[in-house]
């Protein structure tokens, strides 16, 4: 009896997720949404991530982060880089990835596709979905201290979420920084007022409704005293705040608690530092999208959300948008076997000893 050995799967380039329309925000933070509730569900197998740290002061790394979720069958895994120097040594980006998925069923691949965009909308999607639930309805101003590729997908992320935001104000490092900004974000968001700047943070941020940052300093850059009663503070990077902000806030909230106190960041910091303990933590993001927290209470609140990242959500999106993609008839087939090694014809012609 003939068999057929045959294994193909579907590659999609970046491009191939854009012009099928994967660049959804709905769509990511419906995925995230649900990825969250199959995790707290037990229907996600999430092992711990491998990290390699090729140099330990500019954090150069690779990590490899997989997760299954067991009720669609789908298992994938995320193969990502961050090497910080990148973009003042090289003038490229910091951040590249790609991700793969295979069934369970039997095991083989049905996709690989380019990795940087849906790792960028999980950012923005986690965050976005944090303010829908945390933020002022009637939020209308956002500021950003970062204006790179994170700050960019945040923004047309809270955008999603916040129909009602105006205007925008990012501050960055670099002046050119900020103009790039406003050049790249101003036709995608033409009903907002994107302003630069000009290197103040304090006027970037001080009458912000939702408060960004999205950058790769190790610095307390955002200052207590510049955010107003009512703001939502969305911490994306490492320690980009002072303590003060969040002794200040009424709220803080994690997409992981339990992940984040052990990383890095500046909760992470305090907690190892003592400034901050369990029971100061009201909840993590899924206990108010479960309904079991309460998000915000009251206009003055002011909101503190840090998100370490959660490779499952990752594996949640590209999932959806592998299903998009395929629907629209984008990718190509890649063919990873025709026969099993040893019914190959030729097999003796090959082999070397």
């Amino acid at each position: 009896m003939s068999l057929n050995h045959q294994i193909y799967c579907q590659y999609f380039s970046q491009e191939d997720l854009l012009g099928a329309g994967c660049l959804d925000m709905r769509m990511a933070m419906e995925a995230t949404e649900k990825a969250l509730l199959a995790y707290r569900a037990g229907e996600v197998l999430f092992p711990e991530k491998i990290v390699q740290i090729f140099n330990d002061d500019t954090q150069e790394r690779i990590n490899c982060l997989p997760a299954t979720f067991t009720q669609e069958k789908i298992c994938g895994v995320k193969w990502v880089s961050v090497f910080p120097p990148n973009p003042v040594k090289y003038g490229i980006q910091n951040l590249s990835a790609v991700i793969i998925l295979s069934e369970i069923e039997h095991g083989f691949p049905v996709a690989f596709m380019e990795g940087t965009l849906c790792s960028n909308m999980r950012v923005g999607a986690i965050g976005a979905l944090a303010a829908k639930y945390l933020a002022r309805r009637d939020a209308e101003a956002i500021g950003f201290i970062g204006a790179g590729e994170q700050a960019k997908m945040h923004l047309i992320a809270m955008k999603t979420a916040m129909p009602s935001l105006k205007v925008c104000r990012v501050v960055a490092k670099e002046r050119e920084e900020e103009e790039r900004f406003l050049t790249e974000m101003g036709p995608i968001l033409p009903d907002m007022e994107i302003q630069s700047s000009s290197g103040n943070a304090e006027e970037a941020v001080g009458d912000a409704d939702i408060i960004v940052t999205a950058t790769s300093a190790q610095a307390p850059l955002l200052k207590a005293a510049w955010m107003k009663p009512g703001a939502f503070y969305s911490h994306v990077g490492g320690w980009e705040d002072e303590y003060a902000v969040a002794k200040q806030c009424d709220r803080i909230v994690c997409d992981d608690w339990d992940t984040v106190k052990h990383r890095t960041q500046t909760l992470s910091r305090m907690y190892q530092e003592g400034e901050l303990t369990d029971s100061d933590i009201h909840a993590n993001l899924v206990d108010i999208v479960a309904g079991e927290k309460s998000g915000r209470t009251g206009p003055d609140e002011r909101i503190y959300f840090n998100a370490v990242g959660l490779a499952y959500a990752d594996v949640g999106i590209a999932y959806a948008m592998y299903q998009r993609a395929r629907e629209a008839g984008m990718g190509q087939d890649l063919k990873i076997q025709n026969e099993m090694i040893f019914e190959h014809a030729h097999l003796k012609d090959w082999v070397r000893i």
